[in-house]
């Protein structure tokens, strides 16, 4: 396994503050940069804040997603970045993280395990995605993987675990000890 600098970015987003959760991505893709890192973490649905509620079902979300994901994109050139987002796929919103790599993106992976106690609602606004499974979806006229993934940069297998995914008791991090994963964001 080649070595890496992990950066794991806390960012101050606002719900449905898109301009100023674009800025505040940027700066952290930024100050990560600075500080060498290889790999940068940013926070789950850091591009729409996380206390979106209903609003994650609104018509513009996704377009106002996908604009901000591709203004942060090209600042991903030399680094690998994970970035937290809803995303759209086949009439189901899903709690997600875009993998971009040197600038362009490698897939999406979306959360297997949706936190529904207490304070937490997430089943009412995400689908859990099915273990195992994989798909491929259309954004900007090209075509991505999309799912339970596991990505190989250069020789790093990198995997995801999205918050509620690292709390329950069969987490997904156990099956990819199997699969060679090195790192898990």
């Amino acid at each position: 396994m080649k070595r890496i600098r992990l950066a794991a970015a806390a960012v101050n987003q606002t719900p449905l503050a898109w301009d100023d959760n674009c800025r505040n991505i940027l700066a952290a893709i930024e100050q990560a940069r600075e500080a060498e890192a290889t790999v940068v973490c940013l926070p789950e649905l850091c591009i729409s804040g996380y206390g979106c509620e209903d609003a994650f079902h609104s018509t513009d979300m996704q377009h106002e997603v996908l604009a901000v994901l591709d203004a942060i994109i090209p600042a991903t050139r030399g680094l690998i970045v994970s970035i937290g987002l809803p995303l759209l796929h086949k009439s189901a919103l899903f709690d997600a993280a875009c993998l971009a790599v040197d600038g362009r993106i490698a897939g999406f992976v979306a959360k297997r395990h949706l936190a529904g106690e207490g304070l937490h609602y997430e089943p009412r606004w995400f689908k859990a995605w099915p273990r195992g499974v994989r798909d491929e979806i259309r954004i900007g006229g090209e075509s991505y993987p999309i799912g339970d993934l596991v990505f190989d940069v250069g020789g790093l297998n990198i995997g995801f675990e999205i918050c509620e995914d690292a709390w329950v008791a069969k987490r997904p991090g156990g099956d990819m000890v199997f699969e060679g994963v090195d790192v898990i964001l």
